[in-house]
């Protein structure tokens, strides 16, 4: 299938590893240049120089702290600077945090909402006046299926994606008019550099592929997913095949969610 994002740019955030890069390199693949941020400078050049040798694409790495009013907007400032356009945006900055509800501080509070949920905030506004001069605009949020049906000790992260999905339908109905389709995929439990850090934490003697497959045995189809079938959601959501699609919120969690 042919998505039609051949000469398309796109801006990813939190695009340096895991679910971002992904998306960046399958994006790369179909032909868009690409921008991608995040804090880590070493990180970011070479995810950016790997993804543009196996794909020939153009991937610039801009450094950015989605956190931060001022970098956010200049992350997406720079990307049209550096690409002439800004034509999809994917809001995909963030770390998981889940605890109990007491054990969560104000602090907890504060840098989760600021990244997950004021970081897709600010890259959007950022972006929406250059998507509605074009007449064209996707953006993609990604969010968590815990968001629509929070589990125990899900605190802030259920919290803060649930307003995610909120954001994404209420900026749907804002922005339809102008051709802009605003959309969120909603991940489940994915193999990332969050979970192998997990992992090594975790010292129980496990490999990795025992440790996921422990992880996947409560996921319905019995398996953690892959950051590639996230970006394969993502790219379709931001492609000319997904022309009639704005508002929705689509699991890719493995069949966990008991909440059509």
């Amino acid at each position: 299938m042919d998505l039609g994002l051949k000469g398309r740019t796109a801006a990813v955030t939190g695009g340096s590893e895991g679910i971002g890069l992904a998306i960046a390199r399958l994006l790369a693949e179909e032909g868009c240049e690409v921008a991608i941020c995040a804090r880590r400078h070493d990180v970011l050049e070479n995810a950016a120089a790997r993804v543009s040798r196996e794909t020939g694409s153009r991937v610039v790495p801009l450094v950015a702290d989605v956190g931060d009013d001022a970098q956010a907007t200049d992350f997406v400032e720079k990307t049209v600077l550096e690409l002439g356009k800004i034509d999809i945006l994917v809001n995909n900055a963030g770390k998981s945090a889940a605890n109990i509800f007491e054990y969560v501080d104000d602090a907890g509070w504060h840098e989760d909402l600021d990244i997950k949920l004021f970081g897709a905030i600010r890259c959007s506004r950022a972006a929406i006046p250059h998507m509605k001069h074009a007449g064209w605009g996707r953006i993609v949020n990604i969010t968590h299926s815990g968001g629509r049906q929070p589990g125990p000790s899900s605190l802030p992260t259920s919290v803060s994606r649930a307003a995610g999905i909120a954001l994404t339908k209420a900026m749907s109905k804002d922005y339809a008019a102008h051709s802009i389709l605003i959309n969120t995929v909603m991940v489940g439990s994915i193999r990332s550099m969050q979970w192998e850090r997990r992992w090594r934490a975790g010292d129980e003697g496990q490999s990795l592929e025992e440790f996921y497959a422990a992880a996947g045995r409560n996921t319905p189809l019995r398996r953690v997913g892959t950051a590639e079938e996230v970006a394969a959601a993502v790219a379709f959501l931001a492609s000319e095949q997904a022309s009639y699609i704005t508002g929705v919120a689509l699991a890719v969690d493995g069949g966990v969610s008991d909440v059509i």
